[in-house]
């Protein structure tokens, strides 16, 4: 994560910012159109960006069935994704590649500290009453401090979405002041659940509120809802970042989640990042993918991209 000097405090509430923001959604949807595919990167660099998305993944488990086994080998995925004679064939024999981070539930939290001791890879939880955030405030609250208390370094708040819905930024700002003074020294990586926010411009509107309210990343679902990340959410939340930093120089990080499960589509929101806010919004600091399958086909494409064929699935098994 960024080093703390550099974190965002937060700004005042601006409430003629936000309700000054307009979206034309016709021109986001030309501005995706004209994102590169995947056949634009050239063969030499493609090793090099699935290497890079590896090291942005949020690796992932939040199922109702998770229990310490299942954290512990998803954390020793975490510490090898890639295979090492695999590591040994793009010539990074010795260099250590890990994925950004391991995120859980908060009881899990402890299972997954343990299982990453001196591995340098921070976990996250989710909190806040995830996915829907519909529980009363205290317990939200209260949700943050446990994890925290547990070892958790980033915390993946979610939005109560009626703030957005009904307009009422107030109540959505302070809320996030309160889960941001809760996360202390750790991370706070806010969840807009976009798929449940009515428009673009709510979007963009929400995007402004939790980084005026102290958000160190911004992320665009719980991977729970009908809808998860789409480019075109991504972009307007992306230009909301850059107009934050423009306005406050601090740099906000983005983090797309859900759905997001080939390399193909890992490589289209790299292109909009690299585009968007230049090469440092591709490093882990800065920028996240919440996956848990994403993993499997980056080492399947890096396979490809070593031997010129594809393994079969059950060599790249996930744990």
């Amino acid at each position: 994560m960024t080093s703390n000097h550099n974190r965002n405090p937060g700004a005042p509430l601006d409430l003629d910012w936000v309700m000054g923001a307009h979206v034309n959604k016709s021109a986001v949807e030309r501005r995706i159109a004209t994102l590169p595919g995947k056949r634009t990167v050239k063969k030499e660099w493609q090793a090099a960006w699935l290497l890079r998305a590896v090291t942005c993944i949020d690796l992932t488990t939040l199922g109702g069935d998770d229990t310490p086994g299942r954290v512990h080998r998803l954390c020793a995925k975490a510490k090898q994704p890639i295979r090492p004679d695999m590591l040994e064939r793009l010539n990074l024999d010795g260099e250590r590649v890990t994925v950004g981070a391991v995120c859980v539930y908060p009881n899990r939290v402890a299972d997954a500290v343990h299982a990453l001791q001196g591995s340098g890879i921070p976990v996250a939880s989710v909190a806040t009453g995830f996915p829907a955030g519909q529980t009363p405030l205290p317990q939200r609250i209260q949700e943050i401090e446990q994890a925290v208390e547990a070892g958790a370094k980033e915390i993946d708040v979610v939005i109560a979405r009626n703030h957005v819905l009904t307009g009422d930024w107030r109540s959505l700002y302070d809320e996030l002041k309160q889960f941001r003074a809760a996360c202390g020294e750790s991370h706070m990586k806010t969840i807009l659940a976009t798929g449940d926010l009515g428009t673009l411009k709510q979007v963009y509107q929400a995007s402004l509120v939790a980084m005026m309210a102290g958000s160190d990343f911004i992320k665009t679902s719980t991977g729970k809802e009908s809808v998860n990340a789409t480019l075109e959410v991504s972009l307007v939340m992306t230009r909301a970042i850059r107009e934050y930093q423009d306005r406050f120089g601090y740099k906000i990080g983005f983090k797309p989640a859900g759905g997001i499960g080939s390399a193909k589509q890992a490589m289209a929101w790299q292109s909009l990042m690299k585009e968007e806010l230049g090469d440092e919004w591709l490093m882990p600091n800065l920028f996240r993918f919440g996956a848990s399958s994403l993993l499997t086909d980056l080492e399947r494409q890096l396979y490809h991209y070593i031997t010129g064929h594809y393994a079969a699935k059950h060599h790249m098994a996930m744990g």
